[in-house]
């Protein structure tokens, strides 16, 4: 019989992840490395075609060199400075930097094996699906909407999926959830989880185009570009590499809306923020959206977990919606994998709550404020990589490795080259490898 399918009426997995947006994926790819059965469904046919979150942090980045990615997001993120500059227009010679919380690359080298990367979400996202359909126990089904969550077998879940493309409804016993299926969340919806805080601040519209901007940006290669000149308030960013671009801005009483300018309006407002006259961009998309600053009132109901922004609203204000999301996915992920696998006692997963709310608590007041994308490295940055082990460079079978690449699954022991600790030493259900540092790495990490 086909792993996951108990009769031709009712599939059977131990988690089930609806959603397959960066929470999702990271959720299924974090438990499929443990060989946990994952089955993740999307009513989508494919990953987002939008490239609004813009930024991988330096622990979302870290998490990406752990799944094997980091190279290849990185050959699609644009090669910026992590700064905003407030200028009249992309062209003009003056301006101020404004730090945005994220580390430049001489502050990342402190702190970490990699440094955040400025690539689009519809670059990193394809990248982390196929990552994931490389998991032997990982079924991903796009095209698929639950419709229905109810109780199943013990204390999981039995849900209803519609298959969309070909309109029949499967049944799938799973003995956990993860409700990864963004802020107007159907499970969470089906689990009656309200979400507190304002769910409309602002509302914001987008234009995604393709022009040849370098030349008017010249040396001035920022993540962010401020426009001040009136008639042309807004933020541009670049979209990758090459020549893709983006313009944001606040719809206002009294200003047109994007959507109803005319084709040479549309060319005119960017040009004038562009400061380039004779500037023709090619229109890919507009779209609009609004801000929210929320927070579910519980991550968990029984054996069913939120993650992203199913569990938290955030403004694009200092770009940690997703960062905050994936962090969340792989945090649970690691946490059930030792639960399922018989490694960790079921409270484990209490400490999923208890360590990540804080974060987004933080993450959606600074996102709420009018300044909140203004933020220094040393402000920010302890909110991003969350009292995760230092990073320090040392020397393994001959190999520069970080002490975070020594990090794998089970449980890993660092000692000094006298810690004299073997895994015979501990008692644990998990998998223990001991690493043994030379005594430089040691002596910083307060081991020697």
């Amino acid at each position: 019989m086909e792993r996951g399918i108990l009769s031709s009426n009712v599939h059977r997995t131990q988690v089930l992840v609806v959603g397959a947006g960066p929470a999702g994926l990271v959720a299924g790819i974090t438990l499929g490395g443990y060989g946990i059965d994952v089955l993740v469904v999307d009513k989508r046919p494919g990953t987002s075609t939008l490239s609004r979150n813009l930024v991988i942090s330096t622990r979302g980045m870290e998490l990406m060199r752990r799944f094997g990615l980091e190279e290849a997001v990185r050959a699609g993120a644009a090669d910026v400075e992590s700064r905003a500059w407030v200028t009249s227009t992309l062209s003009a010679g003056e301006g101020v930097e404004m730090p945005v919380g994220y580390p430049s690359d001489g502050e990342a080298a402190a702190v970490s094996p990699t440094r955040p990367a400025w690539a689009p979400q519809d670059h990193h996202e394809p990248l982390l699906l196929a990552r994931l359909r490389q998991a032997p126990s990982v079924r991903v089904r796009l095209e698929h909407e639950l419709l229905d969550l109810g109780e199943g077998p013990g204390h999981g879940f039995r849900a209803q999926v519609l298959d969309r493309s070909t309109s029949t409804t499967i049944a799938v016993d799973a003995d956990y959830v993860i409700a990864a299926d963004g802020s107007g969340s159907a499970v969470r919806a089906q689990l009656g989880v309200p979400m507190d805080g304002p769910d409309h601040l602002a509302d914001y519209e987008r234009v995604e185009f393709v022009a040849p901007l370098d030349a008017a940006v010249g040396d001035r290669r920022y993540a962010l570009y401020v426009i001040t000149r009136p008639g042309a308030v807004c933020v541009l960013n670049r979209r990758g590499r090459g020549d893709r671009w983006g313009l944001s801005r606040e719809r206002l009483p009294g200003n047109e809306r994007l959507e109803d300018l005319s084709a040479p309006e549309l060319t005119a407002l960017i040009a004038r923020a562009a400061g380039v006259d004779d500037l023709e961009p090619r229109i890919e998309r507009l779209s609009r959206f609004s801000f929210a600053a929320q927070m579910a009132r519980t991550y968990r109901c029984g054996n069913a977990f939120l993650v992203g922004d199913a569990a938290h609203r955030m403004t694009p204000r200092g770009g940690t919606g997703m960062n905050t999301a994936i962090q969340d996915a792989f945090d649970l992920g690691w946490k059930l994998a030792f639960v399922l696998k018989g490694w960790a006692a079921a409270e484990l997963l209490d400490t999923y709550e208890a360590e990540r709310r804080p974060v987004a608590v933080h993450n959606v007041g600074r996102a709420a404020e009018p300044g909140g994308a203004r933020r220094s490295t040393e402000e920010a940055l302890p909110w991003d990589l969350n009292g995760r082990i230092p990073h320090h460079w040392t020397t393994v079978a001959g190999r520069r490795v970080s002490t975070l690449d020594l990090v794998g699954g089970g449980l890993t022991v660092l000692t000094g080259p006298e810690g004299g600790c073997g895994s015979g030493a501990l008692r644990s259900a998990a998998p223990v490898t001991v690493r043994t540092l030379d005594m430089s790495t040691a002596t910083a990490m307060g081991l020697g």
